[in-house]
């Protein structure tokens, strides 16, 4: 019923400042038996908003995995939270969209199979062919779903099929290079994380790095952010930088950009996968 290998439970919880919160949810996990290992939180005080991340052992609980949320509706109710709970043993299906340029991708799935990525990558989609022999490799399985302007609806009704018969609960915009439309998007609340090769909001849209080369800017950066209707809008989950100058390329932007993206990406997905994202409108609380 509970783990006694280390295996934890994690609330993330929002709610409106107010005293009391700290304490009534340390209390909660202690009338239980559970033994809190890591607790943070932060008060937004734009909209007097508060967040927290909890994560407790299970070991020693007395309330079943299913038992918890329910056990928390008086909680939620008295303080009118926000209130998730996530357990770290639940591995994540996750279904990878790439286009021609594979480095997120061998990435993500190199991190995947030595265990330094908590995730299950079921399928990767592509509306190339190039990358079967990459997926086949690592024991994917590859999906070629090819499109046009006017064969787009179907094509994306294929790739939600391919997610959903693989049982998906992550989606990864591995440098996928097709818009996706809002009712795609609508069916993956803050479930497909994007990696955009430029430091957003600056040079939103398509070939960045010539955008900022044109610009003569003096840094370049990559954004990870969840996908929203909103063409790269989404609350950004990670970012970085790597300063260049006027001796670099475009093709040299791009180069470095690339070195970042698998980074910021990679970054982006654990910080999902470990409960530690709480998404505030356009914003994210990030938790260390």
């Amino acid at each position: 019923m509970n783990g006694s290998d280390g295996t934890t439970a994690v609330l993330l919880l929002s709610c409106p400042d107010q005293p009391g919160i700290v304490a009534a949810v340390a209390d909660f996990v202690f009338r239980h038996g559970g033994n809190i290992i890591d607790a943070q939180q932060h008060m937004d005080r734009t909209d007097s908003v508060f967040f927290q991340r909890v994560e407790f052992l299970l070991d020693g609980c007395d309330l079943a995995r299913e038992e918890i949320e329910p056990a928390l509706r008086p909680l939620i109710d008295r303080f009118a939270m926000q209130c998730s709970v996530q357990f770290s043993d639940d591995i994540p299906r996750v279904g990878v969209l790439v286009s021609r340029q594979a480095h997120c991708l061998v990435d993500l799935l190199a991190r995947s199979r030595r265990g330094e990525l908590p995730i299950d990558v079921s399928v990767v989609i592509s509306n190339h062919a190039d990358h079967a022999e990459v997926a086949e490799w690592f024991g994917v399985e590859f999906v070629h779903l090819p499109v046009t302007a006017d064969t787009k609806p179907a094509q994306e009704a294929a790739v939600q099929s391919a997610l959903v018969a693989h049982g998906v609960t992550l989606v990864v915009l591995a440098r996928y290079m097709q818009i996706l439309s809002g009712e795609f998007v609508s069916r993956w609340p803050d479930a497909i994380i994007n990696i955009h090769h430029s430091f957003l909001p600056a040079f939103m849209g398509g070939r960045p790095y010539h955008q900022a080369h044109e610009r003569g800017v003096k840094i370049v950066g990559v954004t990870a952010h969840y996908a929203t209707a909103e063409l790269d809008d989404g609350p950004i989950i990670d970012q970085d930088v790597v300063r260049v100058s006027h001796r670099d390329s475009a093709s040299d932007l791009q180069r470095r950009g690339r070195d970042l993206e698998v980074v910021v990406l990679a970054r982006a997905v654990r910080a999902h996968v470990e409960h530690r994202v709480l998404v505030h409108g356009r914003r994210t609380v990030v938790f260390d």
